[in-house]
């Protein structure tokens, strides 16, 4: 059994504050992460966007797309019609072998506002999620018949945030539904990170460790700033940088047979954390954390 590591570039090239990381590009982005040891990256919106140019981008840098973030605006958009707005995009992931699209709702989400305080979030009541969920699952299984895995992004400043979300969310869709579980979102977002991985296992499918600064993110909470000042701030880090135990991460991985990938994903400003050198520390923190809980990684 073994598992594959990748990276997002986001901590290079933020698509949602590129003002941030404009001394940097997408091919030191690569470059770096490949020296680094991550044998994968997700998509970001500054590699090529047709298939044939993303395939011999990855391919020149000795990388492979390991999933990449969809926009979903189910809430708003019937089946058909969203089916037809990602279609590309699905399209895309199969032809590349990705193992997932990495869907989350964005049609009334605050992520991307600065001047919308993150707990000001759009909130459903349980049988709207239901609803969506249902919604979902159509999409979802859509999706399998192309031959490509949905696997949905509990997000901040989204309307599925909090372990209570993530468990409504899963509870009312089918299980072509999958679980994206990123740690830094759910810790963020007063859940509980091992309960809520012990808890959905079976519909676990991609992984994002992602660590968190627990300071900051109550700065952010009690003065109601945004999702990007956030980031700005420096809620999120590598893991082994900021307050989560990854070596009990990984330990239920390990338990659970997980052969899928695991993605560092770490917004930060890159004056205060260069991405080499953070994105080398995250590396080497999962190397260390399933060496001990005996998971091998599949090198390129």
């Amino acid at each position: 059994m073994s598992v594959n590591v990748g990276i997002s570039p986001i901590a290079w090239q933020n698509d949602d504050l590129p003002d941030i990381t404009a001394d940097f590009t997408m091919e030191q982005a690569l470059k770096e992460a490949r020296e680094i040891g991550y044998s994968g990256v997700e998509r970001g919106q500054r590699m090529p966007h047709d298939t044939e140019g993303l395939r011999r981008y990855l391919d020149a840098n000795g990388l492979v797309l390991c999933g990449g973030w969809c926009s979903g605006n189910l809430l708003v958009n019937d089946v058909e019609t969203e089916r037809a707005a990602i279609r590309q995009q699905v399209e895309q992931f199969v032809a590349l072998k990705a193992p997932c699209i990495v869907y989350a709702e964005c049609s009334n989400t605050v992520q991307g506002d600065q001047g919308i305080a993150v707990n000001a979030r759009p909130r459903l009541e349980r049988d709207d999620v239901r609803a969506y969920g249902r919604k979902l699952s159509e999409i979802a299984k859509w999706t399998a018949d192309q031959g490509m895995v949905l696997s949905y992004h509990h997000h901040m400043g989204s309307i599925i945030e909090a372990e209570a979300d993530i468990d409504a969310l899963m509870e009312s869709s089918s299980p072509e539904v999958t679980l994206c579980f990123d740690t830094g979102h759910l810790l963020f977002g007063g859940g509980d990170v091992m309960a809520t991985m012990n808890r959905w296992t079976e519909r676990l499918h991609h992984v994002h460790f992602k660590d968190i600064r627990p300071d900051i993110v109550q700065d952010v909470r009690h003065n109601n700033r945004s999702f990007l000042d956030a980031v700005i701030a420096g809620a999120f880090t590598v893991p082994g940088d900021g307050c989560i135990d990854f070596q009990a991460v990984t330990d239920v991985l390990k338990a659970m047979d997980y052969r899928g990938w695991i993605v560092v994903e770490a917004e930060q400003d890159p004056a205060k954390a260069p991405p080499f050198e953070y994105s080398k520390k995250g590396y080497d923190h999962i190397v260390e954390v399933c060496g001990k809980a005996g998971l091998a990684i599949e090198r390129n």
